[in-house]
């Protein structure tokens, strides 16, 4: 078992740089387990036509090889009082190195944070969070948002309606 940036304990699958060569058999794995990752071995196996010691084989593979990189559970953000999402841009004072990593570091280490990604244009990142109320967005962003390093400017957008969500992958 390791331990996530979060330093939550959680199993995390190991990742490798090198493009792995995927088969029509490991591709239909992979859609499979997208939609149930909670499936049996023997039942993963059924649906892919597969004996089960040959569905284990390759599922273990596609771990090692980190193009599964880890399971969880999804969990649905009403259902435990964050109906709320907001997408926020952050621009930084400077996009020095020593700065970037700061506010990384940072954002890695707050459990608020859903998604960071760093973009390209005129904003340097943007990031998801839920939220339960107006007072948990604004806790958010006094408590939260402004006292991340070198921010200097932030803009909210609030989900209204979600109109599609996925973690699959086409493959």
């Amino acid at each position: 078992m390791k331990f996530d940036e979060s330093g939550e304990n959680r199993k995390i699958m190991r990742s490798k740089s090198t493009d792995v060569q995927l088969d029509a058999i490991d591709r239909q794995i992979l859609r499979v387990l997208q939609h149930d990752a909670r499936l049996s071995n023997v039942e993963l196996a059924e649906r892919v036509h597969l004996s089960p010691s040959a569905c284990l084989r390759r599922v273990r593979q596609l771990e090692e090889s980190g193009v599964i990189a880890q399971y969880v559970a999804l969990l649905n953000p009403r259902a435990v009082g964050q109906g709320g999402t907001s997408f926020t841009i952050v621009n930084v004072e400077r996009t020095s190195m020593e700065m970037l990593g700061r506010f990384e570091e940072a954002v890695r280490l707050e459990p608020a944070i859903l998604d960071c990604h760093y973009v390209a244009g005129t904003n340097d990142y943007l990031i998801r969070f839920t939220y339960r109320d107006a007072e948990d967005l604004e806790r958010f962003h006094a408590e939260v948002l402004t006292r991340l390093p070198g921010v200097v400017r932030s803009n909210s957008m609030l989900v209204l309606r979600t109109v599609k969500r996925t973690t699959a992958l086409e493959l």
